[in-house]
């Protein structure tokens, strides 16, 4: 942690409001960042960032310090988008730009867009911590340990759920063609 966040966050603690809303915006975007990816849409990606800026502010007293200030503030933004997802019972779909990104190599924009479809569609089929696993390390681009830390997981948990994602991924893509996943 640097020593200006450890001011700002000591400074916070302390009622000063200007230092507050430094640590705050210097959050926003990453925990935006992070209930988008996990939420797959703007509305619930916006009132899951506020929930969990709201969880920030309210339990800045319990940060320990013991990792990266923004780090613990993705930990809550992950713990809110689940809980957000839980209460509206939904899956958690996947956004569209990143499943783009999966449809990069294919030659024409309509096998593009069938790629990007059956890439979504697998992903949207993983279940609990695979999924949410699958999502951070391959669309997010979370080490191990912020993996673990965000779910409050040992890393060796982690590993296995994210390699029983990949399996099922990969066998829900096994009869990949061309022109989509076969029938």
């Amino acid at each position: 942690m640097g020593v200006v966040e450890a001011e700002w966050i000591d400074s916070a603690r302390k009622g000063d409001r200007q230092a507050l809303t430094r640590l705050l915006k210097e959050v926003e975007k990453p925990v935006y960042r992070t209930a988008y990816y996990l939420l797959g849409n703007e509305q619930d990606a916006l009132d899951a960032a506020q929930e969990a800026l709201m969880r920030i502010y309210g339990k800045l007293s319990s940060f320990r310090g013991e990792s990266r200030f923004e780090t613990w503030a993705r930990r809550i933004a992950v713990h809110t988008a689940i809980d957000l997802s839980r209460k509206r019972k939904k899956t958690v779909p996947l956004m569209e730009e990143v499943a783009s990104e999966a449809g990069k190599g294919a030659k024409s924009p309509v096998e593009r867009t069938g790629t990007v479809a059956d890439v979504r569609s697998a992903i949207d089929r993983l279940q609990g911590p695979e999924r949410i696993v699958v999502v951070l390390r391959h669309l997010q681009d979370y080490t191990y340990d912020e993996i673990a830390e965000a779910m409050e997981l040992p890393v060796g948990t982690v590993k296995s759920h994210l390699f029983r994602g990949r399996k099922k991924l990969k066998r829900l893509l096994a009869d990949y063609q061309e022109g989509g996943l076969l029938p």
